[in-house]
């Protein structure tokens, strides 16, 4: 996909699929009518087998556009969850934190804020523009290291520490997982099914001697706008974080504002 796509807004771009998909209907309509069905002789009694095959494709475009949009959708769902978990993980772990005698307290909670802002402020936006960030490795690292150098006195700090790690190896696998998740989209050939296969599926409709030429322009123009907005709705979910209409980084603001900031 175009770098601009992502920075169109969802309504804009919804127009936008719809008019094209509309657009290249009207127009295949007319050059068929004028080029394609001459060449193709007397359709009259073709209709029923035409309107079979054509009932045939919009049935297997159907379900293969279907599965594409469910497997679309699941990836934008897990991907919510994952930044959702993490956000939670890195609250617990800032909670956890409290408990640790000082100075081990201040420095801990320092760094874990210092984290949280990092994600916020420079990760963000550097997953809305389609790159993976790095910058919070060294983050990360500080934490780990503050709270592998702290040693346990009693059996109340083992497991108040214990707690602690496991919270932030929670954290450190929701880091990994949404990394993962910022350059996940769907392959060339499901969007080679998805576009070819919408754009077969109109020029079958195409195919029918229909004497009045405003009723079918209406139904093309119909099933055109279906189809722009199966594209609309796939493009919209696809590249879960990227774009302003990717998932936003809420999660880590409430936490931030309501528990972390100084």
């Amino acid at each position: 996909m175009l770098d601009w796509i992502f920075s169109i807004p969802s309504f804009v771009l919804g127009f936008v699929m719809v008019g094209t998909f509309v657009g290249l209907g009207l127009a295949g309509l007319s050059l068929t009518r004028r080029w394609v069905l001459p060449w193709l002789g007397d359709l009259s009694l073709a209709g029923e087998f035409t309107a079979t095959v054509h009932h045939g494709i919009l049935i297997i475009y159907g379900l293969a556009v279907a599965l594409i949009a469910v497997a679309v959708w699941e990836n934008y769902t897990d991907a919510t969850k994952l930044a959702s978990g993490e956000a939670t993980a890195l609250a617990a772990l800032y909670r956890d934190a409290g408990g640790y005698p000082e100075p081990v307290r201040s420095q801990l909670r320092a760094r874990i804020r210092d984290y949280t802002a990092e994600i916020i402020h420079l990760a963000w936006p550097l997953q809305r523009s389609g790159r993976v960030p790095t910058e919070g490795v060294e983050l990360v690292d500080g934490i780990q290291d503050e709270m592998f150098a702290f040693i346990p006195t009693g059996e109340a700090q083992g497991i108040l520490h214990a707690e602690a790690l496991r919270a932030f190896n929670i954290m450190v696998e929701a880091r990994r997982l949404r990394l993962d998740a910022v350059g996940s989209a769907l392959p060339p050939a499901m969007w080679a099914v998805v576009l070819f296969g919408g754009l077969i599926a109109m020029f079958a409709s195409f195919l029918f001697e229909v004497r009045n030429l405003r009723l079918q322009r209406l139904v093309i123009a119909l099933l055109a706008s279906v189809l722009g907005l199966l594209v609309f709705m796939i493009v919209r979910y696809d590249y879960p974080f990227r774009g302003t209409h990717g998932i936003s980084s809420e999660s880590y603001e409430l936490v931030f504002d309501h528990l972390m900031k100084p």
